[in-house]
């Protein structure tokens, strides 16, 4: 069963190293903020799946951590743009 968990892991850090390209090449500022989610929610699984291979209960919470400043940053970028089109529309 080990053997399958970290062939997940490898897979998902390899997705993490693909979204890279999305992060830095990203057209607009949405494509960018989706990466970042991604690297988010790929690092959580990543680090439940290392806490059930080696049965640590700390890296359980360093994953609901992040999951936590995850949903906080995406709600963040959120506020950001919505102010930032208010101000183009006011501006128009």
């Amino acid at each position: 069963m080990n053997i399958l968990y970290i062939t997940l892991v490898i897979f998902l850090f390899l997705n993490l190293i693909a979204g890279i390209w999305r992060l830095v090449y990203g057209p607009t500022n949405e494509d960018r903020i989706l990466a970042s989610q991604l690297f988010g929610t790929i690092t959580v699984i990543i680090l439940l799946l290392l806490a059930q291979i080696n049965e640590n209960a700390a890296l359980r919470n360093v994953a609901l951590l992040f999951a936590s400043l995850a949903a906080v940053t995406a709600i963040a970028f959120v506020q950001s743009s919505s102010k930032n089109k208010d101000t183009r529309s006011e501006n128009d």
